[in-house]
């Protein structure tokens, strides 16, 4: 399981779990907190329209996903409660998003908030982002963001760490030329792990050239709530932003 988000609240287990599974596996709790009606609504019902369906070839370019055309695609593994993901496509709406999320509380709650807000240039997908990198077609992204990913602290489950050799070498297909892989987490030595995968790999170069480039967020950063929490319990963060070299 390459889950990257820590669980927004467990996985509902009522009917709403068929339509999701039509549309991309989820990983997590079968036990949490049951669904609202309307989020149940929303899931099925427009999750389907915003869903990426892996299960055939990739389109030669992400753009065409969105119904308006796009400068460029960003995606962000594991959005969580989406206050994050969010604010990024509310603040670019020339760029189109894919939000990866396994969890099933975290996609009905930014289904919430793209049909309150009316947001058109966000797409999704129900599963695991390694999946979903092995299908997309090369250099299709500029950015891909990971936000307070689980960090998996046992050995034995270090495996299950999205940043892995493999993963980065996907992410570096699927970048353009000098697009962005941005890290942001307040475990100590999950940030130190994400350094030595991404410094040891040809194909990045991390770009922070002073202290305050990894120490504070870059310019316009949504703090989610999981990160409000870690700053309240005393708990820094590190802002880690690495560019593909071509």
């Amino acid at each position: 399981m390459n889950s990257a988000s820590r669980d927004p609240g467990n996985r509902d287990a009522s009917s709403a779990d068929d339509a999701i599974h039509t549309h991309g596996s989820f990983f997590g709790r079968r036990k949490g907190h049951k669904l609202r009606l309307h989020q149940a609504d929303l899931i099925e019902h427009l999750l389907p329209r915003l869903a990426l369906d892996i299960s055939g070839p990739s389109p030669a370019d992400l753009a065409g996903l969105f119904d308006r055309g796009v400068d460029d695609v960003r995606l962000e593994i594991g959005f969580g409660g989406g206050e994050h993901l969010v604010a990024e496509a509310l603040a670019f709406p020339n760029l189109g998003f894919i939000g990866c999320e396994p969890y099933v509380n975290g996609m009905a709650k930014i289904l919430a908030q793209i049909e309150t807000r009316n947001i058109g240039n966000i797409r999704l997908f129900a599963g695991d982002a390694a999946e979903l990198l092995a299908w997309a077609p090369p250099h299709a992204l500029a950015r891909i963001d990971l936000i307070h990913p689980d960090p998996w602290p046992k050995r034995r489950h270090w495996k299950r760490r999205f940043v892995q050799d493999a993963t980065v070498a996907a992410m570096a297909r699927i970048l353009r030329p000098h697009g962005e892989f941005r890290f942001v987490s307040d475990i100590a030595e999950y940030c130190a792990w994400t350094l030595a995968h991404l410094t040891r790999s040809a194909d990045f170069i991390w770009t922070a050239e002073r202290a305050s480039d990894w120490r504070l967020p870059w310019a316009d950063y949504t703090m989610t709530r999981y990160g409000h929490k870690a700053e309240r319990e005393g708990r820094t963060a590190a802002y880690l932003r690495f560019r593909k070299i071509s």
